[in-house]
C-alpha cells in the first residue's frame, strides 16, 4: 500500500465501467448468461418474447452446425420492460440489465428501416458493443428481406462474438476479378446468380443489364446482384445465411481473397473460419458427441430501482477534505442523479452500523430532503465495512425479502481486514456492490467484491480540482432506466486559482435536453460570488447554499431556455478551488437526446503497446457526424494529456463516419492509473446527424433470380444538419499501465511506429495511376513520418506474404504531410515481371525516424483490362469457380432452345446459299467442288459464331446437310 499512497497525489479517478460489458461466459461448450433486453418504448406483446425463444433455438441448432458440433446457446435471460404488465413467471434481474445486454430490441433508428446490425467499432478478433433488432424484426414480418430469424442471429452473433466482418461491401458491391469479369463481392464465388437492374414504378418492375462506368470499370450503383434461389454451395454464413445450402463460415480453402469485402479489408485477407477458430471460444472446446439441448430461458421484469447508500464515517474522514467532499457526491446523487421511482436507504458505519433511512421511494422533494438531512456530520471510530454492508443488507430485505439486483453504494477511505469474512455471503445474495474508494487505502477484498457482483469501482484522491467523486455519482444512474429519464452531464470542470479569483465560461442546453436542468457550485475555503445569466441575458435568481457541506446548488424550473448559458464565479480565498457541474434531461420523452459514452479499449496496459480512447456520439441510435470532440487524460502525478479523437476511418478509428470517435494514446509518463473524460461540442451547421444505414447491417435479400423484393427503403439524404450547438462531458474510466520506464533523466524511448494505413485507395487514368490515403503519424497518429515505401505486385497474396520482396515504387517526390492529413501520389507503374496479370496491386509502408515501420497497408488495386459486361438474359452465365464444369448449372441457357435455333438458322442460310449453289453449277459445273467447300465452311462459321463452344457440329455433319440441301433444293428450282 506504501507504493499506491505514493503514486496518488492529485485525484485519479478508477472507475471500471460495467456497462457494455457482456455476462456471456462459455461453460461445457454452451453460452450462459446471454442477455436479450426488450426496450422500454417498445409497444407490450406477447408474442415478442415468443418469437424470440424461437429465434434463439433455432439459431443454437445452425451455431452448433456451423461451428463444426462445438458450441450452443444453453441459457438466456429475456429482460422485459418494467412498463410491461407483470406475471407470476417473470423474477427479479440479478447482474442483468439493458446497458450491457447482447441483444437489444428496439425500435429502428429512422421509422421504416428495419435492418438487424451489430454495433462494433473495435479492431478483427475483438467482440463487438451489441446486437440491435427490431420487433418487427423479431415477429418475423421482415423474413422476406433478411431471411430466418434464426439464421441471421448466428450472423450477427459472429460479429459481435468474434469479431468478423461482413462478406459483402455495399460501397464496393463489384470488383474486377482476375478472370477479367466483373464479380459480386461475395464469399464464396461459387454463390451463384445475375448481376442486374431492377426499377420499379407502380407496382411494375423491368429489368436491365448493368452497365460499366467508364471510370471506374465496374457496374454502376444501381446495379444489384440477385443470388439464385437453388443452391449447392455450403459457405458462407458472413455472406448470405438466407440462402438454404449455406451451413458454413468461409474458410481459408473457398475464401475470397479478391474481393474487397470488410472483411478482407479488416482481417488482413484472413478467412472469417480462421479468425472464429484462432478465438478463445475455440481453443477451449472440442467437438461434442451428441447434438445440444435446447436453451433454457429465463424472463425478467424491470423492477423498480433499490439502493442503499453506505457511508464511512469513520475517523480518518475528518482528514483533508473528505467528509465535506462525500457529503457534496452524495448531496448531486440523491437530488439529480437518482432517478424518480427508485427506493433509496442510507446507512453509516465506523467501528459498528447504523440505519440512518430505511427505503423511501424517490416520489418528489421532500424524500431527497429528507435522506439529504441524514447524511454525517462528524467523523469518529474504526472502520468496519461488513458491518455496514451486512446492515445495508437487512434494510433492503424489510422492502424486498430476496436481495437479487438491488445495488448498495459503498464509500470508505480505510483498510479493513475484517472484510473478507463477508465476501462469500455478497457474492451469494445477489446484490451489486458498487465500491467508490476515497483516498490510497482501497481494501483489495472489497474490489473484489465488487467485480464479482458486477459493480463499478471507483478511486478518488484528495484533491478536488478535476471534480473526479462527483463525476463518480454522477455515472451511478440506472442501466435500465429509459434513456429520456437519465441525467446527462452537459458539464463537469474545475480549476484552482491563484493569482486570478475569476472562473468564468458557458454551457450550452441544446434543444433535446433541459429538463431537471441543475447547476452546482463547489469550493474548498469560503462560498465565491455565483452569477448565471440565461441565453437572453437575464440574471436567473440566487443559489441555494449549503455552507455546511461547501456547496450552492439551483435548479431551473420546468424546461431550461435553449441557448447559451454564462456563468461568472468570483472566489473569495487565495488559493481556491472551485467546480461547476452541469447536468439536464431529455426534453421531450418522445425525442431521445444526445449523448456521449466513452471508454478505453482494455482497462491494463504494458508499454510500450498503446491504448485506444473511443467516444460515441450518439442521438438515439443515430450517430452524430462533425462533433469537436477531445478526450483529457490524466496521469497520477497531475499530468494531462488533450487528444483530438476523430472520426475519419483512418489510425484507430475503424470506420469513417459511424459517429465514434477515436485515437490512439502513446504519451505515457508514468506507471500507474489514468484517469479519462471526455468533452464533446457542436457548433452551428458544422454538426451532422447521419441518415445512413448502420455499418455491419445484414444484408438486405433483393430477391432471387425467379423473384425480386421491392428495393430497399432508402434515405434521399445521408445527412441531416443540426441547427443548433450542444456540449455533453462523460468520465471514460480509467486504466492502468505498468513497464513504463523511468523519465526523471530521459524521455520516453520511441517505441512507437507509424499506424497501419487503413484507407489506401487506388483509380488508374491512361497508363497512370493515383493514390490517396490519410497520412499516419510518426507515434502511430502523431506526428509525422519520415517516409513511405509503395511497393506493387500482380499477386494479392504475393505482396500481403513478401512485402520487402515486391518491385518498389520511386516515392523521391513525395514529402509525407502531419497526420491525419490527406496524402495523394501518381505514379507510372512500368513493367512488372510476373506474366499473364491481370491487375496490379498496390501497398504502403511507414517508416518513422527512428526507422520504426508501420504494418503493410490495406491493398490497393487497378485492373489491366476492360472488364466484359454480363451476358443478357439468353446468354450464357460464366462459371463462377474457373477451372471446375457445372454443365447446365446456373447457366440460363437451354440447351434445348440453343440447338433448335442454331438448326433453324443453319436451315434458312442453307437455303439462300443451296440456291446460289444451283444456279452456279448450272452455269458452271466444273466449280462444284469449290463451292460445296464453300458452302461448308459458311455453314461453320455460322454455328460456331451463334453458338461458341456450346454446340459445335462436326465437319462429317455439314457436309451431310450440305449435300441434303443441294439435292432438295436443286431438284424443286430445277425440276421442270
Amino acid at each position: 500500500m506504501g507504493l499506491f499512497r505514493g503514486l496518488v497525489s492529485l485525484l485519479v479517478l478508477f472507475l471500471l465501467q460495467r456497462s457494455n460489458t457482456s455476462l456471456v461466459r462459455l461453460n461445457d461448450n454452451g453460452y450462459e448468461d446471454l442477455v436479450i433486453a426488450i426496450d422500454p418504448g417498445v409497444p407490450e406483446d406477447g408474442k415478442l418474447i415468443e418469437q424470440l425463444k424461437d429465434m434463439v433455438t433455432t439459431a443454437s441448432t445452425y451455431l452448433f452446425e456451423a461451428t463444426q458440433k462445438r458450441l450452443f446457446f444453453k441459457n438466456v435471460s429475456i429482460l422485459i420492460p418494467k412498463n410491461w404488465e407483470g406475471s407470476p413467471e417473470y423474477k427479479r434481474p440479478k447482474h442483468e440489465s439493458y446497458e450491457q445486454a447482447d441483444v437489444r430490441v428496439a425500435a429502428p433508428a429512422l421509422p421504416g428501416r428495419d435492418e438487424p446490425y451489430t454495433r462494433q467499432f473495435t479492431e478483427c478478433g475483438e467482440k463487438a458493443e451489441y446486437i440491435h433488432f427490431t420487433p418487427d424484426f423479431v415477429l418475423g414480418k421482415k423474413q422476406n428481406e433478411y431471411g430466418p430469424s434464426g439464421r441471421l442471429f448466428v450472423h450477427e452473433w459472429a460479429h459481435l462474438r468474434w469479431g468478423v466482418f461482413d462478406e459483402y461491401n455495399e460501397e464496393k458491391p463489384f470488383y474486377n476479378s482476375t478472370s477479367k469479369k466483373i464479380e459480386a463481392t461475395r464469399c464464396s464465388t461459387g454463390i451463384t446468380g445475375k448481376n442486374r437492374v431492377y426499377k420499379c414504378q407502380g407496382g411494375s418492375c423491368t429489368e436491365n443489364l448493368c452497365k460499366i462506368n467508364s471510370t471506374t470499370k465496374l457496374y454502376g450503383k444501381d446495379c444489384q446482384f440477385f443470388p439464385n434461389k437453388v443452391q449447392t454451395e455450403k459457405a458462407s454464413i458472413m455472406f448470405m445465411q438466407s440462402i438454404d445450402s449455406v451451413l458454413e463460415f468461409c474458410n481459408a480453402e473457398n475464401h475470397n481473397q479478391e474481393a474487397p469485402s470488410l472483411q478482407n479489408i479488416k482481417c488482413n485477407f484472413r478467412s472469417t473460419w480462421e479468425v472464429i477458430s484462432n478465438s478463445e471460444d475455440f481453443k477451449n472446446t472440442t467437438p461434442m458427441a451428441a447434438p445440444p439441448p435446447p436453451p433454457v430461458f429465463s424472463l425478467l421484469r424491470i423492477s423498480e430501482r433499490i439502493l442503499c447508500l453506505v457511508l464511512d464515517k469513520s475517523g480518518s474522514m475528518s482528514s483533508s477534505t473528505r467528509l465535506d467532499r462525500m457529503n457534496q457526491a452524495a448531496k448531486y446523487f440523491l437530488l439529480q442523479t437518482v432517478e424518480n421511482g427508485s427506493w433509496v436507504g442510507m446507512v453509516h458505519f465506523d467501528s459498528a452500523a447504523s440505519v440512518k433511512s430505511e427505503l423511501i421511494q424517490i416520489k418528489s422533494d421532500s424524500e431527497k430532503n429528507k435522506l439529504l438531512g441524514s447524511l454525517p456530520t462528524v467523523a469518529l471510530g474504526g472502520t468496519s465495512i461488513c458491518s455496514g454492508i451486512t446492515t445495508a443488507f437487512q434494510v433492503i430485505k424489510k422492502l424486498n425479502p430476496q436481495i437479487d439486483g438491488s445495488e448498495i453504494v459503498l464509500l470508505t477511505d480505510g483498510e479493513d481486514s475484517t472484510t473478507g469474512r463477508c465476501t462469500d455471503a455478497v457474492k451469494q445474495s445477489g446484490a451489486i456492490i458498487h465500491l467508490i474508494a476515497l483516498g490510497p487505502d482501497a481494501e483489495k477484498a472489497v474490489i473484489q467484491m465488487s467485480n464479482e457482483t458486477g459493480g463499478k469501482h471507483v478511486f478518488a484522491s484528495d484533491e478536488a480540482v478535476n471534480n473526479g467523486l462527483i463525476d463518480a455519482f454522477g455515472a451511478l444512474t440506472s442501466e435500465n432506466a429509459d434513456p429520456t429519464q437519465k441525467s446527462l452531464q452537459l458539464e463537469s470542470k474545475g480549476l484552482t486559482l491563484n493569482n486570478d479569483t475569476w472562473m468564468n465560461d458557458t454551457v450550452i442546453i441544446d434543444s433535446t435536453v433541459g429538463k431537471d436542468t441543475f447547476f452546482l457550485v463547489t469550493w474548498e475555503k469560503q462560498p465565491p460570488s455565483i452569477s448565471l445569466w440565461n441565453p437572453n441575458g437575464t440574471l436567473t435568481e440566487a443559489f441555494t447554499r449549503d455552507t455546511l457541506s461547501k456547496m450552492a446548488y439551483l435548479s431551473i424550473p420546468g424546461t431550461a431556455q435553449v441557448g447559451t448559458w454564462t456563468y461568472s464565479l468570483q472566489a473569495k480565498a487565495n488559493p481556491e478551488t472551485l467546480t461547476m457541474t452541469v447536468t439536464s434531461r431529455a426534453a421531450n420523452s418522445s425525442v431521445p437526446p444526445i449523448t456521449v459514452n466513452a471508454k478505453m479499449n482494455k482497462d491494463t496496459n504494458s508499454f510500450p503497446s498503446p491504448m485506444i480512447v473511443y467516444a460515441q456520439v450518439l442521438q438515439g441510435y443515430l450517430p452524430i457526424l462533425g462533433a469537436s470532440v477531445t478526450a483529457i487524460i490524466e496521469s497520477n502525478s497531475g499530468k494531462t494529456q488533450v487528444l483530438e479523437l476523430l472520426d475519419n476511418g483512418a489510425g484507430a478509428d475503424s470506420f469513417k463516419d459511424d459517429g465514434v470517435y477515436s485515437r490512439y494514446f502513446t504519451s505515457y509518463s508514468e506507471n500507474g492509473r489514468y484517469n479519462l473524460k471526455v468533452r464533446a461540442h457542436g457548433g452551428t451547421d458544422s454538426v451532422r446527424r447521419s441518415l445512413r444505414h448502420p455499418l455491419n447491417r445484414a444484408a438486405y435479400i433483393p430477391g432471387w433470380v425467379v423473384d425480386v423484393n421491392p428495393p430497399r427503403p432508402e434515405t434521399n439524404e445521408d445527412t441531416q444538419t443540426i441547427l443548433e450547438n450542444f456540449s455533453r462531458t462523460a468520465s471514460g474510466g480509467a486504466f492502468v499501465v505498468s513497464q513504463v520506464p523511468d523519465t526523471t533523466n530521459a524521455p520516453l524511448p520511441d517505441l512507437f511506429p507509424p499506424s497501419q494505413i487503413t484507407d489506401l485507395d487506388a483509380t488508374s487514368e491512361g497508363d497512370q495511376i493515383n493514390l490517396t490515403w490519410t497520412a499516419p503519424g510518426d507515434n502511430f497518429d502523431v506526428g509525422t513520418v519520415q517516409e513511405y515505401i509503395i511497393r506493387i505486385s500482380g499477386s494479392i497474396i504475393d505482396l500481403r506474404d513478401n512485402f520487402d520482396d515486391a518491385l518498389q515504387v520511386n516515392t523521391t517526390d513525395l514529402s509525407p504531410k502531419e497526420a491525419n492529413s490527406k496524402e495523394t501520389f501518381a505514379f507510372k507503374p512500368g513493367n512488372i515481371s510476373e506474366e499473364n496479370i491481370t491487375h496490379i496491386f498496390i501497398a504502403i509502408q511507414s517508416v518513422d525516424k527512428s526507422n520504426l515501420t508501420s504494418k503493410v497497408s490495406n491493398i490497393a488495386q487497378v485492373a489491366l483490362f476492360i472488364p466484359k459486361a454480363d451476358p443478357g438474359p439468353d446468354e450464357g452465365q460464366s462459371n463462377p469457380n474457373p477451372g471446375e464444369s457445372h454443365p447446365n448449372h446456373d447457366s440460363g441457357v437451354n440447351i434445348s432452345t440453343v440447338v433448335l435455333s442454331v438448326v433453324g438458322s443453319v436451315v434458312v442460310v442453307s437455303i439462300i446459299l443451296s440456291t446460289t449453289i444451283c444456279i452456279l453449277k448450272k452455269r458452271n459445273s466444273s466449280r462444284r467442288p469449290r463451292t460445296d467447300t464453300l458452302f461448308s465452311l459458311i455453314i461453320y462459321v455460322i454455328i460456331s459464331t451463334l453458338v461458341p463452344g456450346t454446340f459445335v457440329p462436326s465437319r462429317n455433319t455439314i457436309k451431310v446437310l450440305n449435300t441434303v440441301c443441294l439435292a432438295i433444293f436443286c431438284q424443286l428450282i430445277f425440276r421442270k
